[in-house]
């Protein structure tokens, strides 16, 4: 029997089919449109941004560090490019079988592992560090040859800072380093971020950190095409880098020089400036050490030969060491006696060789005492008990008052970072520094010290050679600085640091001539008069002699019998020529004992070269610089063992 079809169903259901795959066909359409929309009208840029990155890579460009300077304009730290061998970590599978393999072909001393393998603790994986650095070209094309066999290692060009005199004047240029992840932290946060890019290194102490803004210059970039594979095929445009400015310094290399060899191996620090601008003309702090070990990254080895040392070559004795000023106090304490009016020039005192404070006996360094002494001989004598009398007189806080205005305890404000305040006592500070009460407490004794620069007393060499620039420029105290001018490398043009005074002038003038008088009879009746006799000049200078551990009451010091580290330091300040003074320093040498002898010497030869240009000859170095030598336990040196006058030049 045939079977009747439903044409009707069948039709339905045909036309119900057709309808929906419309549907959908509709919808994907409408679907696709709106995809197309989005991706060409929504995302446009955003998508064409990552398509142009995909297609283009940009570049970074370091700019060339700029130079640092001496006065004359002799070149301190410049750059150099060189060949560098580098490993990027996460591109490596076995990090010491690769090592091992390179050393085949281009040789790696152990010293240059030690120094990647720090930077690799410091670095993230996907950073490319150097391994060697300095390649010749023999080594280049020695390993350009087997390069197929070291994915993850290549050949880059670098530029390197450069420090050409090494360890002279150290403290003062500083030197760069690697960006370590705090610095990182700091430059991200900050709007110099994108100035840093491709940047490996940054100024760490010194000139060098202070003026990193000025040294670094602005990081061009080139956008380069690049295939799919990322290889680099043209470049479609370029916007070089800047270099850094050029910073000229105010000190003298040569003068630095002079001073670093007349020091010899004695620790110590030397400050001296012109007083009226206030530029430093020399920034010693010995002993030293080489930037140049710190630019590719210092291996542990040198680290802890530096870091490790009693003899702290990494610090800035000039800038952050800290001393007792001794009796090169005393003409600021004289200074504040007559300000105050406790004391007038003519004023007389006897001294029997000591002052007494109830039970205590405060001895002066002479025995029998300077009998009668005034205040022009008590500073050319450097009469203890007179400095005794005046302190106990003064009070603490009166001597607080008085000597913050010369800038002792006070920051100089000096254009290089890690200044130190030091420490001037008063009776604040005490309640401020200590929990007890019976520490906070400020007894009669403490202060008797004071007045011949001891006790709390602690001073940087920096603060004092201030002072006395401010005491030979007549009270106008200037703000010391470092840098003389900035030169803009693109349109040379300079910028001079402006000599800026620091408020108004601290003390009445007839009193600083009478302190002025009595420095210049130090230098020709006084304590110093040896190391300056037949000078072409009149110089003023007080010698100083400071404390290092304290002696028993009844107990005679005895530097033959100590300890070289517990012996006194030696202390100078000074200024020339007296008239229109062109130099001022302060100065100290760690346990060398008198000033007289140890410092004085040093001052003299200085003065010589920058009033008379009378450099002194190896000879003359060499005869300071046994002076200057520790004398043994048993042997004290005698001041006829200076040796004075040079020979003629």
């Amino acid at each position: 029997m045939t079977e009747l079809r439903n044409v009707e169903a069948d039709l339905h259901r045909f036309r119900a089919r057709v309808l929906v795959a419309s549907i959908t066909v509709v919808v994907c359409f409408v679907l696709i449109a709106a995809r197309l929309v989005y991706l060409q009208v929504v995302r446009h840029d955003d998508l064409l941004e990552q398509a142009e990155n995909n297609r283009t890579a940009i570049v970074p460009i370091v700019p060339n560090r700029g130079l640092i300077l001496d006065r004359n304009g002799v070149v301190l730290a410049s750059n150099y490019s060189a060949y560098t061998l580098e490993v990027t970590p996460s591109k490596v599978e076995n990090l010491e079988q690769v090592l091992d393999q390179l050393s085949q072909v281009i040789e790696i001393s152990p010293r240059d592992r030690r120094r990647f393998k720090k930077l690799l603790e410091e670095s993230k994986s996907f950073e490319s560090l150097p391994l060697r650095t300095r390649l010749s070209d023999e080594e280049v094309a020695k390993f350009a040859a087997q390069r197929y066999r070291f994915p993850g290692v290549d050949i880059k060009a670098r530029l390197f800072r450069n420090y050409p005199y090494g360890e002279l004047a150290s403290h003062v240029i500083g030197y760069i380093g690697r960006i370590n992840p705090a610095e990182k932290e700091k430059l991200d946060e900050s709007e110099d971020d994108a100035n840093y890019r491709g940047t490996e290194y940054i100024g760490k102490l010194g000139i060098e950190q202070s003026f990193e803004t000025q040294l670094h210059g602005s990081t061009g970039v080139d956008s380069v095409e690049t295939s799919a594979g990322g290889r680099a095929m043209r470049k479609l445009g370029s916007s070089p880098a800047t270099p850094g400015n050029t910073v000229r310094l105010s000190i003298d290399i040569k003068l630095q020089n002079m001073i670093e060899e007349l020091f010899g191996e004695r620790r110590g620090a030397l400050v001296a400036l012109d007083p009226k601008p206030g530029e430093i003309l020399a920034f010693v702090s010995k002993p030293t050490f080489d930037p140049n070990l710190f630019v590719e990254g210092i291996d542990s080895e040198n680290w802890e030969a530096l870091n490790d040392s009693p003899d702290k070559p990494l610090l800035n004795r000039a800038l952050r060491g800290t001393y007792p000023p001794g009796s090169t106090y005393k003409p600021f304490m004289a200074l504040a006696a007559l300000e105050t009016g406790k004391r007038t020039p003519e004023q007389s005192f006897r001294d029997p060789g000591f002052f007494m404070l109830g039970n205590h006996r405060f001895r002066d360094d002479k025995e029998g005492g300077h009998g009668m002494v005034n205040m022009y001989s008590s500073i050319v004598q450097s009469c203890d008990t007179y400095y005794y009398i005046l302190a106990n007189d003064l009070g603490v806080d009166t001597i607080h008052e008085q000597m913050q205005r010369f800038g002792f305890g006070e920051l100089t404000g000096i254009d290089i970072f890690g200044e130190v305040r030091g420490l001037l006592p008063s009776t604040d500070w005490k309640r401020r520094a200590y929990k007890r009460a019976d520490q906070q407490k400020w007894y009669a004794g403490e202060t008797i010290s004071l007045g011949i620069g001891q006790g709390y007393n602690n001073f940087t060499m920096l603060q004092l050679a201030s002072a006395t620039a401010t005491l030979a420029n007549d009270g106008v105290k200037m703000k010391p600085h470092l840098v003389k001018e900035v030169v803009d490398i693109l349109t040379h043009a300079p910028t001079t640091t402006v000599h800026e005074t620091m408020g108004e002038v601290i003390a009445k003038a007839a009193n600083i001539a009478v302190i002025k008088n009595a420095l210049i009879g130090v230098n020709l009746e006084g304590t110093s008069a040896a190391a300056f006799r037949g000078a072409g000049y009149t110089s003023g200078g007080k010698t100083g002699t400071a404390q290092v551990v304290q002696i028993k009451q009844n107990e005679k010091y005895s530097a033959s019998k100590m300890e070289e580290r517990h012996r006194d330091h030696a202390l100078f300040t000074a200024f020339a020529p007296a008239e229109e003074p062109k130099i001022a320093l302060a100065m100290v040498v760690e346990n060398a004992g008198f000033g007289s002898q140890n410092a004085a010497p040093i001052a003299r030869r200085i003065f010589d070269y920058w009033l008379l240009n009378q450099y002194p000859s190896v000879e003359d170095i060499a005869a300071v610089q046994k002076a200057q030598a520790p004398a043994p336990i048993g042997k004290p040196r005698s001041v006829a063992e200076v040796p004075w006058p040079p020979a003629a030049r």
